[in-house]
């Protein structure tokens, strides 16, 4: 596929996009997003996913649970754009969110759901970030799943397993998402993909349209 590129990153340089996620990067190039739409990164560590959105001048949000990652990060965002608010970045988990319901465009959730402890902790992250988006929103979403990879990993119990990569993870299946998707009321913005990462690991992305 020719992607046309966008004059907002060739003025911001590669840089913004160096730790981005390259299936977040690919919606950036197919235009799903305008710099009218408020970003939120549900997990956002640093902020590697929201470098190119700080940038190019959007509205930015985020939490995490690590208070020496949102204390960086504030820091940051309100360098690169002094609009940008200290309590725009919170301390706290996805599950106990204190943004207002459905006040983002745009909900990033990366590389956070397979942290789980269990089914029912999966659902309060999910519904925490769910919450947060417009009808209409984008939902991206990357987690660890059992797709493609069921033979290679040790079931300890409930969804969390044992990975060949040593890790212990919380691991939705193709069925699981499908039916959270259904119950959601969620429509595909791109199909399920899976990347199996050398049968160490396996990294679906989820990315549903609210």
């Amino acid at each position: 596929m020719l992607y046309m590129i966008d004059a907002t990153i060739l003025e911001n340089g590669l840089n913004s996009f160096r730790n981005t996620d390259i299936y977040l990067i690919d919606l950036i190039l197919k235009r799903h997003f305008n710099p009218t739409m408020r970003i939120m990164d549900a997990g956002c560590g640093m902020g590697r996913n929201i470098e190119y959105f700080l940038q190019s001048g959007y509205e930015v949000f985020g939490a995490d649970i690590s208070d020496d990652d949102i204390q960086y990060l504030r820091k940051h965002a309100m360098e690169i754009n002094p609009k940008i608010k200290e309590d725009y970045f919170r301390v706290e988990p996805i599950e106990a969110i204190s943004f207002e319901p459905e006040s983002m465009d745009v909900v990033i959730c990366n590389t956070v759901l397979h942290f789980a402890n269990n089914e029912y902790h999966f659902n309060e992250m999910l519904e925490g970030a769910w919450n947060l988006l417009k009808p209409g929103g984008i939902f991206f979403s990357r987690l660890a799943t059992s797709i493609g990879i069921e033979d290679r990993i040790t079931h300890i119990e409930g969804r969390q397993y044992l990975l060949p990569d040593g890790s212990q993870r919380f691991l939705a299946d193709e069925a699981m998402l499908l039916q959270l998707t259904l119950k959601m009321n969620a429509q595909f913005l791109e199909p399920l993909k899976t990347v199996n990462v050398y049968n160490q690991r396996c990294m679906t992305n989820w990315i549903l349209r609210k």
